[in-house]
């Protein structure tokens, strides 16, 4: 008896794999040097595929079910073996079990920026990163090409093998997949989807299938972001006026976080107010009324407003207070031109009878001295 157990332990009877692992995707079934016993029984659970590998070759697989093993349920391999007619006998053979379950929560990145085209903004440069899923479609194949005699093969050992077939062929696609610069963060799964039916193909050679590619973060060039933030803002705010507002806002924002700029801050806050003022009224420059001019505003009741033309362009309007100090400073004077509210033209300044008072106050020149004789 005690030889008959012996001979009995040698023999394998029940062929399976209870996975405790949530990332092994290839276990190899070990029967250290014992032969599988005629007739036993093969348990493959769901979410399994067994196959049978013959020094090397590829032989049956397996679904999920279970299986006894007798010439009828093992064709290639008993062609393989030379089992013309049968056998009865114990036979060896490498027995691989294959999840088929999908893997997630693997990770892909661009090896290196990606140069795209765009209408907007010319090439680009743009890096990308994210994750993807895979599962085993062809485990055959998949145990050929990728696996090949290791025992245990992890999502680990898959990403060492993958991580740059999947970055370089996303490289690849992504100048192909016509999405504007603008709108690639914005459209992240769209960008995602897209680009697993542009791989999924390269990787049937593998006998793998990629369920699903995640964009995480798409980089731009620091000047991109910079025209992305600052077109957005225009957008935002719709006319000159409000820009003027928003940019105002900032210079007061970093005058406050630097009090030791705040007077050269006030100074160029001050000639800030001065240009927009002069393209606010370039761009919507007023015309005399008559001539196709839209209504302005009337001013209020009891000040009088002037626009003065400086070098052909319209500035103001100025109240009298400022005309004067204008007058003062050499700014203004009678043949500068100017218009108000209910005038039929641009007239020269000391023509105005409202102004010519602003003329008479300014102190004749300093009478020179005689020469000598």
């Amino acid at each position: 008896m005690a030889l008959w157990d012996k001979l009995k332990g040698e023999f394998i009877d029940i062929i399976e794999w209870l996975d405790p692992t949530t990332d092994t995707l290839v276990h190899r079934f070990e029967r250290y040097g014992n032969e599988i016993k005629y007739g036993a029984k093969l348990v493959v659970r769901e979410g399994q595929t067994a196959v049978f590998i013959n020094e090397g070759e590829l032989a049956d697989i397996f679904p999920p079910g279970s299986y006894e093993l007798i010439t009828q349920n093992l064709p290639i391999l008993t062609t393989l073996k030379g089992w013309k007619y049968g056998f009865q006998s114990p036979f060896k053979a490498e027995v691989y079990f294959c999840s088929t379950r999908q893997f997630t929560d693997l990770k892909w990145g661009t090896p290196g920026p990606v140069t795209m085209r765009d209408q907007e903004f010319g090439a680009v440069r743009v890096t990308a990163f994210g994750l993807y899923a895979i599962k085993v479609k062809d485990p055959g194949v998949f145990i050929r090409e990728i696996v090949g005699t290791d025992g245990t093969f992890t999502t680990e050992k898959i990403q060492q093998n993958l991580r740059g077939k999947v970055g370089m062929r996303i490289k690849e696609v992504m100048p192909e997949l016509g999405i504007p610069i603008l709108d690639l963060e914005s459209k992240v799964v769209t960008m995602g989807d897209m680009i697993r039916d542009r791989i999924s193909d390269g990787f049937s050679q593998y006998g793998l299938e990629v369920t699903e590619v995640q964009v995480q973060d798409v980089g731009l060039p620091e000047e991109v972001e910079k025209a992305i933030d600052k077109g957005g803002a225009m957008r935002a705010i719709g006319d000159l006026g409000k820009y003027t507002q928003y940019e105002t806002a900032g210079a007061i924002k970093d005058a406050a976080s630097n009090p030791s700029g705040m007077a050269g801050g006030g100074m160029g806050m001050g000639m800030g107010f001065a240009m927009a003022n002069q393209m606010a009224n370039a761009m919507n420059p007023q015309q005399p009324q008559g001539q196709g001019a839209p209504p302005t505003p009337p001013p209020i009741p009891g000040a009088v407003q002037f626009f003065v033309a400086v070098n052909n362009q319209q500035t103001g309007p100025f109240d009298m207070n400022a005309l004067k100090q204008q007058v003062s400073s050499g700014q203004l004077t009678k043949e500068t031109l100017v218009w108000k509210q209910g005038m039929s033209g641009w007239t020269a300044a000391g023509e105005v009878p409202e102004l010519a008072g602003l003329f008479q106050q300014i102190p004749p020149p300093i009478p020179q001295p005689p020469p000598l004789p």
